[in-house]
This record gives C-alpha cells, sequence and structure tokens, in this order.
C-alpha cells in the first residue's frame, strides 16, 4: 500500500447456509477493494467452498459462472438420489467447483484453509488443514438430508456445520490483526457455552457412500420436494397434503392442528438441522468470538437458490460494508 503501510491481515471464518453462501463472494470482494489481506480462511459448507476458491484463487471466475445459472440450470445440475442417505448427490453441482480447484493440496494454497466437516460416526468435528483440496470441500458441504455424505479414509463425513457452523477457532492459529466471522443466519446469534476440540485430517480422495442408480421404483414425493423449490420450472402440480388416518388430529386429541399446507418430510429435516445449528451457532461464537461479525438473514434465500448468485453476492457487498463502516445492517424484507 502507499506510503509503505502494511495492510490489515484477517482472518476470516465462513459459515454454511447453502445458497446464501453467495453472499461470502460480496464480502471477500469488499475486503479486496478495501485493500485487506486475509491471512487464513476457515469454512463450513458453502463457507468452505468459496473460501477454497479464493484461497485457489478461483473465486471470481466461479462468480461469473453462477451469474449466468438460471432455475432450468439448476435443476438440469441436480442428480436425485432416490434411495440414497440424500436428496441428491452433488456430483453435477459439484463439477465446476471441482474443475476450478483441479488437483491443488491444501499446504500448496497461499493462504492458510481449513474445511470443516463432522464425522458422523465418532459425532466429532473434522478439520482438512492437508491434503487435495477438492474431496475436503465435497466433505464440508454434505447437508444430511440433502446431500449425500461421503467417505474418507473409512470416516463417514457430512456438512460441518452439524457441529462448527461459523469456524472461528480454526483461524486462531494465524496471525492477524483481526478476525471476521460471516454468518448466514443472524437471527441464531444469541447465548453461550463452549465446543470440543476437533481431529485434524488429511484429505485422500472421495469415495461417495454406497447408494442405488435410478430404477424401480422412485420415491414420488422426493421428486415433488426437490422440484418444489424450483417452483414454476415443471409443470407438476403438488397436490396439498390430506390428514392421514392416524395423524392426532384423528384422534380425539385437543390443542392440536395439521402442519401448514405442502410442508414435506425433507422441508421438516431441513428445519430440524436449522434448529440444531441454530443452538451450535450460538455456543461457538460464545466461545470463539469474532472481532467483527458481518451476518446474512436466513429470509435471504432458501438452500437450493443457487439461480440468485447476483442478488446474494450484492447482498454480501452491503452487509460487508455496512459491518466495517460500523454502521447497522440495512433491513432485509
Amino acid at each position: 500500500m502507499a506510503g509503505g503501510i502494511r495492510p490489515t491481515r484477517v482472518n476470516l471464518a465462513l459459515g454454511g447456509g447453502g445458497a446464501r453462501g453467495y453472499a461470502h463472494i460480496g464480502v471477500l470482494e469488499v475486503l479486496e477493494e478495501r485493500g485487506y489481506e486475509v491471512a487464513s480462511i476457515a469454512g463450513t459448507s458453502m463457507g468452505a467452498l468459496v473460501g477454497a476458491l479464493y484461497a485457489a484463487g478461483t473465486m471470481h471466475e466461479y462468480a461469473e459462472w453462477a451469474r449466468q445459472l438460471t432455475q432450468r440450470d439448476v435443476l438440469r445440475l441436480l442428480d436425485p438420489a432416490f434411495r440414497a442417505p440424500g436428496a441428491i448427490r452433488a456430483t453435477k453441482v459439484f463439477a465446476k467447483v471441482a474443475e476450478l480447484l483441479g488437483d491443488r493440496l491444501i499446504e500448496d494454497l497461499p493462504i492458510p484453509y481449513t474445511a470443516v466437516a463432522t464425522d458422523l460416526t465418532a459425532g466429532r468435528e473434522v478439520w482438512f488443514q492437508r491434503g487435495p483440496l477438492a474431496p475436503a470441500v465435497r466433505a464440508s458441504i454434505a447437508l444430511p438430508s440433502f446431500i449425500t455424505p461421503v467417505v474418507i479414509d473409512g470416516r463417514l463425513l457430512a456438512d460441518g456445520g452439524l457441529l462448527n457452523p461459523i469456524p472461528v477457532a480454526a483461524t486462531t492459529a494465524t496471525p492477524a490483526d483481526m478476525t471476521i466471522a460471516v454468518s448466514l443466519a443472524e437471527e441464531h446469534l444469541t447465548g453461550t457455552a463452549g465446543a470440543a476440540a476437533p481431529t485434524t485430517l488429511s484429505a485422500p480422495a472421495v469415495t461417495p457412500l454406497a447408494g442405488h442408480e435410478l430404477g424401480g421404483l422412485r420415491d414420488n414425493e422426493l421428486v415433488r420436494t426437490v422440484t418444489g423449490w424450483f417452483g414454476g420450472i415443471t409443470d407438476e402440480v403438488e397436490e396439498p397434503l390430506a390428514p392421514a388416518p392416524d395423524d392426532v388430529t384423528g384422534l380425539g386429541l385437543s390443542g392440536f392442528t395439521p402442519p401448514p399446507t405442502g410442508v414435506r418430510t425433507v422441508q421438516v429435516m431441513q428445519l430440524a438441522v436449522e434448529a440444531l445449528q441454530a443452538s451450535v451457532t450460538r455456543f461457538r461464537l460464545a466461545a470463539t468470538p469474532p472481532d467483527l461479525l458481518i451476518t446474512v438473514p436466513r429470509s435471504a434465500a432458501r438452500s437450493l437458490d443457487f439461480h440468485r448468485a447476483e442478488q446474494l453476492i450484492e447482498l454480501g457487498r452491503i452487509r460487508a460494508g455496512a459491518a466495517l463502516d460500523g454502521l447497522a445492517p440495512p433491513p432485509w424484507p
């Protein structure tokens, strides 16, 4: 920088939140424009994905590709896993990311990087700080009920957001002037508690969890659920849910009402995961608070709204600018 002034070095902790993770791109753009130097990046789920792209120097190329996606494009990229442990395998969704990341190793990146995943069998957090970059990111984005988990080194791995939605602690080993965390669920940010220490793994090639090819009887409810997230793309119309014969409303029990019309199994699972993440987020931020917290509201987008890159990147820019200027974020509709 001019006059020999050293740029402000920041450690970044990027949270998960599906398509809202596009906002991380906007945050990083603003930091670049204002002359901040990223000292290290730790990410969970979409935070791991965007952080990896930035550390590899390919984030802007990915952003341009994402801005071109339409609802139909995103639907074509989905590869439903009808009888596997997740709504989609994410092979097609992840293909562009894998192309941009190539065969890079985490330890060779110019910026220290950590991808956070969850070992489902051991119930422990896993940090990827060495080994192939792309498999580490794929493990971190495997949100239960949406994207199938993977097996690495014999461990069944899923989304790091289950145990660490905003991995601030993973950045603390790198000297920096300040730590910035980005939450994609600002409604979750109150409370206190601590967290257990993670294990650290290298990332060899990923072995997808065994599943079944398409065929036989398909889960029509799953098909309707996935396509329903992108309303208007197909001619398929979802019928309102009829009360089941054994529903509590038919058992003579008072105080119960039917669930909202159209609510499906996968949506209920998503809400359950978000409720868990809300509690864990509060605990984690209380245990390891950042110097600056940038937030994005959950209502900004649904988890699979990957056709809304332009709006969400801009939202990230707006929220980052306000936070860096010490201003309250503008209200969200």
